[in-house]
């Protein structure tokens, strides 16, 4: 495969016109002296935190319905995504038909009642001491990421046993202290689940969890639907924190892509209105947004570069989950998506 005079965005190079030749990897790319194009090439999307979309949930689907949700993502320009659980009871886990090729993001149950966002309370439980207990309800093999709250006294010795067995561990659903945030961070836990929703909030006597995810060094998933965050709120991480320690995710739910309605998340009823999904109660129950949006919206919120764009969404989540991916160079996979200068998405490569 040849594509010429393309504008080439790669996180670590920048911007530059040029010609690539791709199969499964990419073979060769010869730069050109010219400043007119017609297209972008970026690398391929990564959402390393998705419920759902077009009446499929992580927690009821198929292996049919996996593979169909990976035809949606393909369409948004995803080629890798985590599907993400609800708090359930833990036998539920079994259940779920995950493909080898992807790895689960588990989210709940291991999280704070304060701050439970659109979770089940009557489920929620302090983590385990070792990881190993989950062996009974799936292999840890198919899990790739637990969002845990930090304030548990087993917080510590599940995180390491976690690092142990190469699961990623991201903070959320948390209502910890500055100073506990700070003993995470220092253990070396440094990502945070969609920031800053569901975590302490920032107050000038108590940092808590928004505080330290400013403050420190984590890495802050990010969903750029101007719902959950203002757009403003958006631009203001963008420029404390930088386009290095953002990752977009888009949180969305089975009712992505379908109309208004009554849905459910886990054994929760949602409605959607106007594209935002609440429970009854009010609270946010994810969201309805698909990742092309997502790319587009944090570009009008931030006005970032197309070289941060390609950081946020894709290259920084490669990296956080030691994915061989997210660069545009010569022996790297030819995960790529083919954008207009209105950021749609044309065509996408997914080898």
């Amino acid at each position: 495969m040849l594509i010429e005079n393309v504008l080439i965005v790669d996180p670590v190079d920048g911007e530059y016109v040029g010609t690539i030749e791709f199969e499964d990897v990419i073979l060769e790319i010869k730069r050109s002296n010219k400043s007119r194009y017609e297209y972008i090439l970026m690398p391929a999307f990564v959402d390393p935190h998705i419920h759902g979309i077009k009446g499929i949930d992580t927690m009821t689907a198929s292996r049919e319905d996996f593979e169909r949700f990976k035809e949606h993502e393909a369409l948004a320009g995803v080629w890798y995504f985590q599907p993400t659980t609800v708090t359930c009871p833990l036998d539920e886990l079994r259940k779920i038909k995950i493909p080898s090729e992807l790895k689960l993001h588990i989210e709940g149950p291991f999280i704070a009642p304060k701050r439970k966002g659109a979770h089940n309370e009557s489920y929620i439980q302090p983590p385990p001491r070792d990881v190993r207990e989950l062996e009974q309800y799936l292999p840890l093999s198919s899990i790739g990421m637990i969002t845990v709250a930090v304030e548990y006294d087993s917080f510590l010795d599940f995180a390491k046993s976690c690092e142990l067995n190469n699961i990623k561990i991201s903070v959320g659903h948390t209502d910890a202290t500055f100073a506990q945030a700070k003993k995470a961070f220092e253990n070396g836990f440094r990502r945070i689940t969609h920031f800053p929703n569901a975590l302490s909030p920032l107050h000038h006597r108590e940092l808590g969890v928004t505080g330290a995810g400013l403050l420190l060094d984590f890495t802050l998933e990010i969903i750029a639907d101007g719902i959950h965050c203002a757009p403003e709120f958006v631009n203001l991480v963008y420029k404390v924190k930088g386009a290095e320690k953002i990752i977009l995710v888009t949180d969305s739910i089975s009712a992505t892509g379908l109309e208004d309605g009554n849905y459910m998340l886990g054994d929760l009823h949602v409605k959607v209105e106007n594209g935002i999904a609440k429970l009854s109660d009010g609270t946010l129950a994810g969201s309805t947004l698909t990742f092309s949006q997502a790319v587009k919206n944090f570009a009008k919120f931030t006005g970032c570069s197309l070289k941060e764009l390609a950081m946020v969404s894709s290259y920084n989540a490669c990296k956080d989950l030691n994915l061989n991916a997210g660069r545009i160079k010569e022996g790297y996979p030819a995960k790529l998506v083919l954008l207009d200068d209105e950021l749609n998405i044309k065509k996408v490569w997914n080898f």
